[in-house]
């Protein structure tokens, strides 16, 4: 199995950037589901917009796997991982800004984060009622050595980024050296 992989890394890293990077997403979706429906976690708003990123990473990392193994131009698969590439570091972003306001460097929104005002009157207080979110974006239900689930998707997201621009960059290079395409993948003339 290990030779089969660096087998195709070698012959074609675009397709192995690609399903690494589809594989790495569905794992970190399984795991994000794992914690909501099997450890009963109910994640914040700002965990559900962390998962956006994901949702769009995966089909593309694997259309673009598809289209590398086809032999499609060089130039097209170089611009999907770095679409992918954009996509993850979007996420990790999104992650910080989570992470951030579970350590308290900042404020997050008001839906998940901020204080509840004060309860008013008694037709004020069905509305109110009606509008708090009980699952808060400033506390880390989970911690695993030092890291919430959104320190944790910060690393996820940029490893799976940084593959993705790997793959890119080979996909470039491949095309300078020798030309990419259908023909010279056939033949392995990479270099």
């Amino acid at each position: 199995m290990v030779d089969a992989a660096v087998r195709l890394i070698r012959a074609n890293p675009a397709a192995a950037a690609a399903l690494a990077v589809a594989a790495g997403g569905v794992a970190a979706i399984l795991g994000a589901w794992f914690f909501q429906y099997g450890l009963g976690l109910a994640p914040c708003p700002l965990c559900l917009e962390q998962r956006i990123p994901y949702y769009a990473a995966i089909p593309l990392a694997l259309i673009v796997a598809a289209a590398a193994r086809k032999g499609a131009p060089r130039a097209i698969l170089a611009a999907g991982l770095g679409a992918i590439a954009i996509a993850m570091l979007t996420g990790a972003g999104i992650a910080v800004y989570h992470a951030g306001i579970e350590w308290h460097w900042w404020t997050g929104p008001r839906d998940c984060s901020g204080p509840l005002a004060p309860l008013g009157q008694v037709k004020d207080l069905l509305r109110e009622l009606e509008t708090i979110n009980l699952v808060r974006c400033d506390e880390a239900p989970w911690r695993f050595l030092g890291f919430s689930l959104a320190g944790w998707n910060v690393l996820i997201s940029l490893a799976l980024a940084a593959v993705a621009a790997w793959g890119g960059m080979m996909a470039m290079r491949r095309a300078d050296a020798g030309g990419g395409g259908r023909q010279a993948q056939s033949r392995g003339q990479f270099r």
